[in-house]
């Protein structure tokens, strides 16, 4: 039996009890030549590779923190609030849905922010990709262009108290501040506008509120809540005055 497979094995080209496909045993310098997957994985790499680990590290760093650096450092925040607030005023707690809300600011977040995102493309990616400049260098280049948008939108009675509590010295010129400092007063500042914007949009419809109120309560309509009447009166006026518009248009003028 053991030689019809070791002939078997022969005719096949299939290597049988230990040797090759003609039954001979290896020669020992083969047998003993180390595997590729015996040697280090990090000398596969090319030559001049070697930052490549810590670069991966940190363009994944970077997409973990995309979602707090999008709350934290664009006006998504402020547009959120002020649809919040307007969505409120209107009375209507569930419409527009949260995730219309959303996906609005998002975009109107991606309009306002193209012209960063093209200078951190030139000044951070293209330089990052051509391998003139590591991750690190690509980071604090990209931050440049962003530390500038956000100081200028930045309440400097907000960067002088952040200035303060990180017991920094005053510095010569605003580029200056590190971005602990920037982060913070910027969000401040952009939850202090959204919430003034806000209470202006509340004015007019809580007029129309209290008018409600006042004639449903003087005609002796005590069972009829007044919202009842109020939410579809506000919302015509609303409609009618092309509210989405007026809104939409005046919060992206306030950024130019």
């Amino acid at each position: 039996m053991k030689q019809r497979l070791w002939t078997a094995g022969i005719l096949l080209g299939v290597p049988l009890f230990g040797g090759t496909a003609h039954g001979l045993p290896l020669p020992p310098a083969a047998s003993a030549a180390p595997t590729p997957a015996a040697a280090s994985p990090w000398a596969l790499l090319p030559p001049g590779t070697s930052g490549a680990p810590w670069t991966i590290v940190v363009l994944l760093t970077v997409l973990t923190l995309l979602p707090a650096i999008l709350l934290a450092m664009t006006p998504f925040v402020r547009l959120l609030v002020i649809f919040h607030f307007l969505r409120q005023a209107l009375g209507t707690n569930t419409i527009p849905t949260n995730q219309t809300l959303i996906g609005l600011a998002l975009f109107l977040t991606w309009f306002l922010m193209a012209p960063v995102g093209s200078a951190i493309y030139q000044d951070a990616l293209v330089p990052l990709q051509n391998g003139s400049i590591d991750a690190v260098t690509a980071v604090q280049r990209g931050a440049v262009p962003l530390r500038s948008f956000m100081l200028k939108y930045s309440r400097e009675k907000d960067l002088a108290l952040f200035v303060e509590l990180a017991h920094e010295p005053r510095p010569h010129r605003p580029q200056d501040l590190d971005m602990r400092v920037v982060v913070p007063a910027y969000m401040i500042s952009e939850l202090k506008t959204g919430f003034q914007i806000g209470a202006v949009l509340f004015i007019p419809f809580l007029v129309i509120d209290m008018a409600v109120a006042s004639i449903t309560t003087s005609v002796g309509m005590m069972q009829l809540p007044p919202v009842v009447i109020s939410t579809p009166l506000k919302i015509l006026v609303f409609v009618m005055a092309d509210g989405w518009h007026l809104l939409v248009g005046a919060i992206m003028k306030s950024f130019y």
